[in-house]
Formats: C-alpha cells, sequence, structure tokens
C-alpha cells in the first residue's frame, strides 16, 4: 500500500459476551482499570497517528449509548449497531456504507484488546492489493480457527473449529481475525458468505476462500507474541489478560529505573509515569495518571489514583490518595487518606488515619493522628493535633476556612467553619471554636472542669431476690 492510499478501519463490537455471564457488553468489561474496547480504539488511534484513515467504524450491538458513554470523546468514530448478531461476516457488511471504496479495510476485534501497533502496521503495508492475515502460533489452539495452507505453504481458507476435521484441528497455526483486505473485493465477497456452517453464522474468515478462488494474493503474517491475539471470550480469559497487562507495566516501569518489591504484585490500571530510584512495595493499586518523582517511596498495599507526588517523598502503608498533589520530602500515612483537591507542599506529615479533603496543607505544617481537615487553607508550620476536625459542613452547604502560619491546635479540637485562625495562635485541646481565633494568642473553648464532692457512681440493680 502507498504512503497515499486510503483505508478504513473497521472494530467488530457487537458481541453479546454470553459466555460472560453479564447484563455488561462483553467489550466493556474493564482490563487495566479501561473497557476492553477502549484498548482497542487507543490502538486504533495510534495506528491513525501513523497513517489517518479514511474512516474508523465501530460495530456495536445492543447498548449504544453505554459504549459511547464510556469510550467518552468519539469524534474521531463512526458508529453502527448490528442488530442481530449474525456473525463477523454479517457485522462488517453493516460498516459497508461508512467505508471508502479505494484502498484498503483493516478489521480488528474489541475483545481482543493487547494487539500492538508494530504488528498491525506491518500488516496494512503486506496487504498492497491483496489480502493480509494476522495469524498466531499457539501451544493451545483450542477454541480458535485454523489457518489452512497448501503444500507449497501458501493460506488456501480457515476453517472454525467447531467446523474442522481432527487433522485440522491439530494444525498449531491460529486465526486471529484481524484481516487487511481491498476494500471493493470485501464488499464483494461478503454479499457471498453463506451460513451453512455449525453456527449458522456469516463467517469474516470465510472471505480468505473467495480471495484465493478470486486468484488475489494472500499473504499471512505470525504475530510476534501469540499473547498479542488473546481473545477474551470469558472471565477467566480476561484474568489471564490482566495477568499480561499486569506484567507488561511492571515491566515497563523496571526499564524506567523503578524498584518493585515483587513485579507480580503490583496493578497499573493507568498511566504510571516514575523517576529515578523509585520503590514501589507489594500490592499497590494506581488508577488514572500517577507520577511519582525521583526517589518517591510507595509502602505496600497503598491505592493511587491521579496523584502527583513530589521527590523524596515516603507514602506510607495502607493509605489511599485520589485526586491530589503532594510535595518534596513529605511523609503521608500509614493509613492516610487524601482526597480529590488537597494539595501538600513540600515536607508537609500526614500520618495515621488522617483525612486531608479539598485543602492546602502549607509546607513543615503536621497533622499525624486521627484528624480531618476539610476545605481549609493550612499555613506553613503549623501543628495540627490528634482527633482534630475542620466541621466544615452545616448539613446544607459547606464552608471554608483558613489557619494560619505557625498555629498550634491541641488533641480533640472541633473548628467550626467558616472559620479563621492567625498566625501564630494556640488552641488547647478540647476546644469547640466557632469564631475567628487571634494571632499570637491562647484561646480555649470549653467548659469549666469541676469537681462535685459526696457524688456516689450507681450501683447495678439486683437481678431478682433480694440483695445480699
Amino acid at each position: 500500500m502507498s504512503g497515499n492510499t486510503p483505508w478504513n478501519l473497521v472494530i467488530l463490537a457487537a458481541g453479546q459476551g454470553k459466555r460472560m455471564r453479564s447484563d455488561l457488553p462483553k467489550v466493556l468489561h474493564p482490563l487495566a482499570g479501561r473497557p476492553l474496547l477502549a484498548h482497542v480504539v487507543d490502538t486504533a488511534r495510534a495506528l491513525a497517528n501513523l497513517k489517518p484513515p479514511a474512516a474508523t467504524v465501530v460495530v456495536i450491538g445492543e447498548g449504544r449509548g453505554q459504549v459511547t458513554e464510556a469510550l467518552g470523546n468519539c469524534d474521531d468514530l463512526l458508529f453502527v449497531t448490528q442488530q442481530q448478531q449474525l456473525g463477523t461476516g454479517h457485522a462488517v457488511l453493516q460498516a459497508l456504507p461508512m467505508l471508502a471504496d479505494d484502498g484498503p479495510t483493516m478489521v480488528l476485534y474489541g475483545d481482543v484488546p493487547l494487539v500492538d501497533v508494530e504488528t498491525l502496521l506491518p500488516l496494512l503495508i503486506a496487504a498492497g492489493d491483496g489480502v493480509a492475515l494476522l495469524t498466531a502460533r499457539a501451544p493451545d489452539p483450542a477454541g480458535y480457527g485454523r489457518v489452512v495452507r497448501d503444500a507449497e505453504g501458501r493460506v488456501i481458507r480457515i476453517v472454525e473449529e467447531r467446523d474442522a476435521t481432527d487433522a485440522e484441528r491439530a494444525i498449531g497455526e491460529i486465526n486471529t481475525g484481524i484481516l487487511v483486505a481491498p476494500t471493493r473485493r470485501l464488499k464483494a465477497w461478503l454479499v457471498q458468505l453463506r451460513n451453512d456452517n455449525t453456527q449458522h453464522e456469516y463467517y469474516l474468515t470465510d472471505v480468505i476462500a473467495l480471495a484465493v478462488r478470486d486468484g488475489v494474493p494472500v499473504s499471512a503474517l505470525v504475530a510476534p507474541d501469540p499473547t498479542e491475539v488473546l481473545g477474551v471470550n470469558t472471565r477467566a480469559q480476561l484474568a489471564r489478560a490482566e495477568r499480561i497487562v499486569r506484567q507488561r507495566c511492571a515491566e515497563n516501569l523496571l526499564q524506567l529505573g523503578a524498584t518493585l518489591a515483587d513485579p507480580a504484585r503490583i496493578d497499573v490500571r493507568g498511566e504510571v509515569t516514575v523517576g529515578a530510584d523509585v520503590f514501589i512495595d507489594v500490592g499497590c493499586v494506581f488508577e488514572g495518571k500517577v507520577d511519582l518523582a525521583d526517589g518517591v517511596r510507595v509502602g505496600p498495599y497503598c491505592v493511587l489514583r491521579d496523584v502527583q507526588v513530589g521527590a523524596g517523598t515516603e507514602v506510607a502503608a495502607f493509605s489511599h490518595l485520589d485526586g491530589c498533589r503532594v510535595g518534596k520530602m513529605a511523609r503521608v500515612g500509614p493509613f492516610a487518606r487524601l482526597r480529590p483537591g488537597a494539595n501538600l507542599e513540600d515536607e508537609v506529615h500526614i500520618g495515621n488515619f488522617v483525612e486531608v479533603k479539598a485543602s492546602r496543607v502549607g509546607r513543615t505544617s503536621k497533622v499525624n493522628h486521627l484528624a480531618y481537615i476539610g476545605d481549609a487553607e493550612v499555613g506553613s508550620g503549623t501543628n495540627i493535633g490528634a482527633g482534630t476536625i475542620v466541621a466544615n459542613y452545616d448539613g446544607d452547604n459547606k464552608h471554608r476556612s483558613r489557619i494560619g502560619c505557625d498555629v498550634q491546635v491541641g488533641s480533640n479540637v472541633v473548628l467550626v467553619a467558616p472559620i479563621e485562625v492567625g498566625d501564630g495562635a494556640t488552641i488547647g485541646a478540647g476546644s469547640t471554636v466557632s469564631r475567628s481565633v487571634p494571632p499570637g494568642k491562647l484561646t480555649v473553648a470549653r467548659a469549666r472542669q469541676v469537681t462535685v464532692d459526696n457524688w456516689r457512681r450507681p450501683g447495678k440493680k439486683p437481678q431478682g431476690g433480694s440483695p445480699r
């Protein structure tokens, strides 16, 4: 195919996924935190960046709204619905009106999420004016169609396993379903397909025999890694794909210079970037976009989602960070929770069972034990005592508070928002503060301690009978 030849891309995503035993469309089942189909669309877009197609068509079944919503921005995609599930050939037939006749058409599958652009681009080029088929050599070919070749090694047809003879089932080369074919000829072949097979479906793979019949050259490229073409039809296959993605992500992080306590026990469900000398302990989950700068240490069983962590910071065990930013040389956890909008500046300490939400905590400030900071601005050098909460919610609305620099807040203090605490203020332990606190002074807001003389603790009432 020349550099200026137009081409089309069709993604088949209409399968009901009965073997998944789920009401969710099969292509929306999550792999590494994102729908199966989203992985295929990403690959298609990466391929389009190298060679833009005339059209990218996604063939879906029921649940069009679910699919488009799950994919997000779909401006570069065209959608068509396959009303009846009559096979892969019938599915591609639905896309024909949207395809440019000139040039080839590539067919991908929404449930084959691991195929790489570096595998697909040579397939597109190899097609030329003929048909190019992506195959694989699988140690266990069960469940896949087999590639039948003649004595000279030329591809002559594809046979589905259900329709294969024992000799054909013994063939180790499998059909991935991914192919490239000249669009004009593909349109003619699709209307000639028959459904006289055990499934009573119109198989796309039958166009190979039609191409051979018409003298159109058929080339087969073997996938360099058979795991690339793993299809997901069951939850067991989905779990296998998840392990493959997890391994790929771990290997990538190792290549970037991170140290993983156990590469088999890390779960990346998004995009993670790491600086030099990053250490990640076992059982950590990363979602969305996570950026770990030089020297960051993440303890065991932490969850980080859409987080930036500055150089030299330590996130201790069992901490949950979501939609937040942490500065340099800070310490978070163990058992800490940073919710969306939390912004910790350099050298901040957030300790065990502390929650921070929609708040900025200034440089070197500390919130070390059992505290809640919500909708607040905390200055630098401030210490928040154990058990302190910012009561930011009045039952209808949330209110913001400002806690100044070099403030000392004692244990078990309630700051009733909206409130302002001046720089250098000290608040006595056990205070419930509902008015502004002046700078540089001690504020105590608690009932006066009283000791009652001649008071006796009530005794237990006797249980039946007379007391002894």
